[in-house]
C-alpha cells in the first residue's frame, strides 16, 4: 500500500515557473517532477568503482628544446 501526504511548500515564482513548463513539456504533474527531483537529491550516491586507465599516446617527441627561449619563440613564430 502506498501512502502519500499533503504538503505546502514555498517555492520562488521564476522556479514554479520554469517548474510548470517542464511539467508541460514531459506531460507530468509539478507533484510527480518535484517528488522525482527529490527522490535524487535524496538516493545515496553509488560507490565508485575504480577509474579506467587514461589513455596515452606517442607524440613522435618534441620539436624544439622548451629551456631554449629562442628557439621556442622561433617554433611558435613559425621561424
Amino acid at each position: 500500500m502506498v501512502f502519500h501526504m499533503k504538503t505546502t511548500l514555498m517555492i520562488d515564482d521564476r522556479i514554479m515557473a520554469q517548474l510548470k513548463k517542464e511539467a508541460v513539456r514531459q506531460g507530468k504533474t509539478i507533484s510527480e517532477l518535484v517528488e522525482s527531483a527529490l527522490r535524487l537529491l535524496l538516493q545515496k550516491p553509488s560507490p565508485r568503482g575504480e577509474l579506467p586507465p587514461l589513455p596515452t599516446f606517442r607524440s613522435g617527441g618534441a620539436l624544439v628544446d622548451i629551456s631554449d627561449r629562442e628557439q621556442l619563440y622561433g617554433a611558435m613564430e613559425g621561424r
